[in-house]
């Protein structure tokens, strides 16, 4: 188990987090055919195999640098909303490690929460929208309520909290996003960003435990 992250294994981490996801595209391809046009899981694929090509390629010097660079490849190749939504997350929340020369709980939180305002602040969306942020949000609660208690513990509230916020969003009739002109028919499905926010979180959750 890490309690803290050098940035090597912060590198490695975002490394584990880009298998996970791309060991997933098929079921987040379905997730989003359900109530989008299917293309959430080709876009997260072209993001987190530049996440995979960047961690091999850089000189990890810090932990803020690391999450950075992993948001820019995100931004850069997965296209569409997601591409900034998410870019937006890794970029912004990277701002929580300036100065820190470890990954911990309490920077971990702040990434979080760093990343979830930008991320409002960008897409204009707000939790019980039925987006990527009703995962996000209650990770953050979840990762504030416990950071005391070190990042082990902090990355598994936050999972099972963007877990539970996945859930929550079966119950969300879509107002943004191209999920909106389905009204009540997206009651009943996940959204596919907040499955992947969970899948992102799971990953970490993974790699700090083992």
């Amino acid at each position: 188990m890490h309690d803290t992250l050098t940035p090597a294994e912060a590198r490695d981490m975002l490394t584990a987090v880009a298998r996970h996801m791309l060991a997933n595209i098929d079921m987040l391809t379905e997730v989003d055919q359900a109530i989008g046009d299917g293309d959430h899981g080709i876009g997260m694929r072209r993001g987190f195999t530049a996440v995979a090509e960047t961690m091999a390629g850089i000189d990890p010097q810090s932990v803020a640098k690391v999450f950075k660079d992993a948001g820019t490849a995100i931004m850069a190749k997965t296209g569409g909303a997601a591409g900034a939504v998410f870019g937006t997350l890794f970029r912004a929340g990277s701002a929580a490690f300036d100065g820190r020369a470890e990954l911990d709980a309490t920077g971990f939180a702040g990434f979080l929460a760093q990343g979830l305002d930008a991320v409002e602040k960008r897409g204009g969306a707000k939790p019980g929208q039925k987006t990527m942020i009703d995962a996000v949000a209650p990770a953050v609660a979840a990762a504030e309520a416990t950071a005391a208690r070190g990042l082990v513990e902090t990355l598994r509230a936050a999972t099972d909290a963007a877990k539970a916020g996945v859930e929550a969003t079966k119950d969300m009739i879509a107002t943004t996003g191209k999920a909106r002109t389905l009204g009540e028919r997206s009651l009943g499905h996940a959204d596919p960003g907040a499955v992947s926010v969970s899948l992102i979180l799971e990953a970490m959750r993974d790699y700090i435990a083992a």
